[in-house]
């Protein structure tokens, strides 16, 4: 079994994949201070719940894009999981070609997510996820991470303006009835809501008209769900997008670290 760990700057996914199909997924909010004993209770609390238990792991593959928790991710897994965990951006050979000014700027998720995209979807992709920042990447038809755009997340925007503005509250974020708002949070509802449509479809447009070729637009990440059915620019929503390539990578580079 496998316990993949993907570490986003807002939250971190655990996810179990036993062979053939993922059995179980569970959140925490990312805290780059929690402990390896930290994340063992809380993890062995879950499993438990699932009917599993730390020994049944054979791999685990971490991706975060917090450097200062790997440590302790690291250690979960070598004293509680007792495998040797590969790590995106260390120890692990992604296969694919990194065409950017500086390949070790290239953020975990980024890579992960170009893999995950390239193994189900054909031809040259735009790949927007969705998280704590928005980032539209292109990936060329060989899977090749070829670099892109990186905008502030709707969470961010939405908070900076209840932070910033003395009079504006802090409000959900869903899609409003109207465009224009009657009151001060159907206002700042359509401003995110429909100012991100907006940001995705004139992003995809001007990337597409720099590439000069089809791309095929993948949308991914919490947040993507909101815009299902609210823009044509995104051709499809795919929510496991980033485990699914770090299963790839997983695959990929078993036998080196089972070696």
């Amino acid at each position: 079994m496998l316990l993949a760990i993907e570490q986003g700057n807002t939250n971190t996914l655990f996810a179990v994949h036993d062979g053939e199909n993922w059995t179980a997924q569970w959140r925490a909010a990312t805290e780059s201070t929690r402990t390896a004993d930290e994340y063992a209770v809380w993890l062995s609390q879950l499993l438990n719940m699932a009917g599993l238990q730390m020994g049944v792991f054979d791999g685990c593959i971490i991706s975060s894009v917090v450097p200062q928790s790997i440590f302790n991710l690291r250690n979960l897994a070598r004293r509680y999981l007792h495998v040797e965990p590969l790590v995106i951006g260390e120890n692990a050979d992604l296969g694919i070609p990194i065409r950017i000014d500086k390949p070790s700027e290239a953020g975990a998720d980024r890579l992960v997510n170009a893999i995950g995209a390239h193994v189900v979807y054909s031809g040259d992709l735009i790949v927007i996820d969705s998280g704590t920042a928005t980032t539209f990447d292109v990936i060329a038809a060989d899977g090749g991470f070829q670099g892109g755009v990186i905008a502030p997340g709707i969470n961010l925007s939405m908070e900076a303006l209840h932070t910033a503005a003395a009079k504006l509250p802090r409000v959900a974020i869903q899609k409003p009835q109207r465009v224009v708002g009657t009151d001060t949070v159907g206002a700042m509802q359509s401003g995110v809501f429909w100012g991100y449509i907006g940001m995705i479809e004139g992003l995809v447009t001007r990337i597409k008209g720099e590439w000069g070729k089809p791309l095929t637009v993948v949308a991914t990440g919490g947040i993507a769900s909101l815009f299902h059915g609210a823009t044509t620019a995104v051709d499809h929503f795919d929510p496991d997008l980033t485990i699914r390539g770090m299963l790839e990578i997983w695959r990929r580079n078993k036998d080196k670290v089972h070696g």
